[in-house]
């Protein structure tokens, strides 16, 4: 079908990869987005790989959602100075690598913090060396990195690919997923009334999504 579908200029679904949260799991993540409305899934081909490191500590999902829970990489109380973080974007190019190509990155809380910041440091050429570039973002619950030399590596240039955020009204990073909007050329976003979690695409937002996934799609023509 590739090359039938090529010829015939057909846009394919866009894949995303999808980065999950601190110490929760791809499987959990999974579980949180399949809640979504199917005339958004529909338009979408999602894999939902764990973080490279087992949990270090307790996950704030315990209880929840079943273990095991994964973390992609270790951080101080500031969140300004990273552990792995070198290895973890090299755990991110490799399974990309195996499991691509990808189109975008969809990313809830740690695994939104990593998607926003990659395309800026791929475009630098210090992260995703050996992918093609990505293309779009789905943000949910983000923020940036604190640490001057990550941060001036991501957003020391505009993020130029179309992105479409989540912003809940009661999110403890609300403030911070505003300045992430701040770095981005074309931000589509969304408010909703929640907490810091994956919320549910209502009506009101619905038509916003399917824009967005619309337009997505038509630049994604092969």
């Amino acid at each position: 079908m590739g090359t039938e579908a090529e010829a015939a200029g057909i846009a394919k679904k866009p894949r995303f990869l999808c980065l999950h949260g601190f110490r929760t799991s791809g499987e959990i993540l999974k579980k949180q987005i399949m809640k979504w409305p199917d005339s958004v899934l529909d338009k979408l081909d999602l894999v939902f790989p764990d973080g490279p490191f087992p949990a270090q500590g307790k996950s704030d999902v315990e209880g929840i959602f079943d273990p095991p829970y994964y973390e992609w990489f270790q951080f101080n109380k500031e969140f300004s100075e990273y552990t792995n973080f070198d290895e973890c974007l090299a755990y991110i190019e490799d399974y990309m690598i195996k499991h691509g190509p990808f189109d975008g990155l969809l990313g809830f809380s740690q695994g939104a913090i990593l998607s926003a910041g990659l395309p800026g440091m791929q475009g630098k050429g210090v992260a995703l060396k050996k992918v093609p570039k990505i293309k779009f973002l789905i943000i949910i619950g983000g923020a940036k990195f604190k640490s001057p030399t990550v941060a001036e590596q991501a957003y020391s240039a505009p993020i130029q690919c179309p992105t479409l955020h989540f912003l809940g009204e009661h999110d403890f990073l609300k403030q911070y997923g505003k300045e992430l909007l701040e770095s981005c050329v074309d931000p589509v976003v969304i408010h909703h009334p929640k907490g810091h979690t994956i919320p549910r695409i209502d009506e009101k937002s619905l038509p916003m999504v399917m824009e967005f996934l619309e337009r997505i799609q038509k630049m994604n023509v092969q």
